[in-house]
């Protein structure tokens, strides 16, 4: 009988593993109000979070959130690291599970994700890596699929990430807690890979967060009506000179969502 076919060794690396319980809910509302309507259209939603760490949390909480606006979501942790895999199998249940693997995304069956998250993956990775891993991951995207990568703190409250097509990025989402906010430029330390090193007079990334500043700072007046008016009034002067999607909703949740080729890299 022939020995069985060794399986392929799963692309990536392995991440620190930390993570915390409601650590991405913010990224997870904005999946569920923007790409709820594809979820909800699709006969075979599958959505995978890849990395999701030493603990099974964001997997478990972003099935919950999803299926809350797509009840027929399927969620798939993909893990680097077997022992974690083996940490989660406990947490499965009907549309949650875990599987050993990497960008390589090996769903059974090559079934192909309608949507794949990447929360806190490709920090660690060197810059110039980065649009390899996203081509790979939006390859593996099912028609009209979305890949949101991005990275945030430890609990929740400041975070970035970017929404990629098969083309490539799209957009770019900044959020936060709006309560302790100093000045917008304090997302700056949570911009994901691709932006975080360009964070310097003239790249359009710091050009942009300083626009941002002075617009928050002319809104001062509003301060004393709460974070979220101050906010609110700031983002829409910042408007007038960056295509800004402004949609109210997610502004009110402490959003701002910027068209990516206003932010991308110069020379990229």
């Amino acid at each position: 009988m022939p020995s069985p076919r060794p399986h392929p060794r799963p692309v990536g690396a392995a991440t620190r593993g930390t993570t915390h319980r409601n650590r991405l809910r913010r990224m997870d509302r904005w999946i569920a109000a923007c790409h709820g309507r594809a979820l909800r259209s699709a006969g075979d939603p599958s959505v995978v979070d890849l990395g999701y760490g030493a603990a099974p949390w964001t997997a478990v909480e972003l099935l919950a959130r999803l299926r809350a606006v797509a009840p027929r979501t399927e969620v798939t942790g993909v893990e680097i690291d077997p022992s974690r895999v083996a940490a989660a199998l406990p947490y499965e249940r009907p549309g949650l599970r875990f599987l050993h693997g990497g960008f390589e995304i090996p769903l059974p069956g090559g079934r192909r994700p309608l949507l794949i998250r990447a929360a806190n993956v490709l920090r660690q990775y060197p810059e110039d890596e980065v649009p390899a891993a996203w081509a790979r991951l939006t390859a593996r995207l099912a028609p009209g699929g979305l890949l949101v990568e991005g990275t945030c703190d430890e609990i929740g409250r400041r975070h970035v990430w970017v929404a990629l097509g098969p083309e490539g990025p799209r957009t770019v989402t900044f959020a936060a807690r709006l309560r302790g906010l100093d000045r917008p430029s304090d997302l700056a330390e949570r911009l994901p890979k691709a932006l975080i090193h360009r964070n310097v007079p003239g790249e359009p990334v710091h050009a942009f967060l300083r626009d941002f500043d002075r617009a928050w700072a002319s809104a001062a007046a509003y301060a004393p009506l709460g974070a979220r008016q101050r906010w609110l009034t700031a983002v829409r002067e910042l408007a007038a000179d960056w295509p800004v999607m402004a949609d109210p909703r997610r502004m009110r949740q402490g959003e701002v969502t910027v068209r990516w080729q206003a932010l991308a890299p110069r020379g990229v």
